[in-house]
């Protein structure tokens, strides 16, 4: 091995520990809680050794931020949609997919997040009260001028985004619910494409977004 390849091969390492890490953690912590996980269940979920969680993440509460980050990150890039659209039928559409996706494929990362905020965001009210209200009035931003553009009936921005967040995140938060309705399945890739087509259509005509077929 050259001494070019070396870097890169402990690069890799490193991303594939960090990748362990962070899907154990999103598991016990979202069984657990915060009060209940601790790195040795973490690290016994991961297969790696104790001491290589406490290297990648000194602490829980920094592996729990982590955890509780990645999962807003990937829902912040789900709302890029909102800034590109033309209007709110397609900007809320593809919010609405990009969200239920989110929900099938994290549902660990939503639960965790849910969790959190129910107990009133003990570890991340700074990032609830930065990052997650400065997103917030981007949006709704978006959906005043759509409002003031008659592209869709009047209503309450931020009512409309909580109604978009409980709505898609059911799906995750409440997953063993759905399953058991769904007699005791998870349910395949038909019923998730024929959950977001009604999700859509329910809010879409709701709030007088939908443009009329010919």
């Amino acid at each position: 091995m050259t001494n070019d390849q070396r870097p890169k091969k402990r690069q890799g390492r490193r991303e594939e520990n960090e990748k362990l890490i962070l899907e154990a953690a999103e598991k016990v912590f979202a069984e657990a809680g915060f009060g209940g996980a601790t790195m040795q269940l973490i690290a016994d979920m991961s297969g790696l050794p104790k001491a290589n969680l406490h290297y990648y993440f000194p602490t829980k509460e920094s592996l729990y931020r982590r955890v509780v980050q990645d999962i807003f990150q990937i829902w912040l890039q789900a709302a890029d949609v909102f800034d590109a659209a033309d209007g709110p039928e397609e900007g809320i559409s593809a919010y609405i997919d990009a969200k239920m996706e989110i929900s099938r494929r994290h549902p660990a990362g939503s639960k965790v997040w849910a969790s959190e905020v129910m107990h009133r965001a003990p570890v991340i009210q700074d990032y609830l009260e930065t990052t997650l209200a400065e997103w917030t009035q981007g949006r709704a931003q978006i959906i005043e001028r759509w409002i003031q553009e008659g592209r869709m009936d009047p209503v309450n921005p931020n009512h409309l985004l909580y109604m978009l967040w409980a709505t898609t995140q059911h799906y995750a938060d409440f997953s063993h619910q759905i399953d058991t309705l769904n007699g005791g399945q998870p349910m395949s890739d038909a019923q998730w494409e024929e959950a977001k087509a009604s999700v859509k259509q329910i809010i879409l005509r709701g709030i007088g977004a939908l443009k009329p077929t010919n």
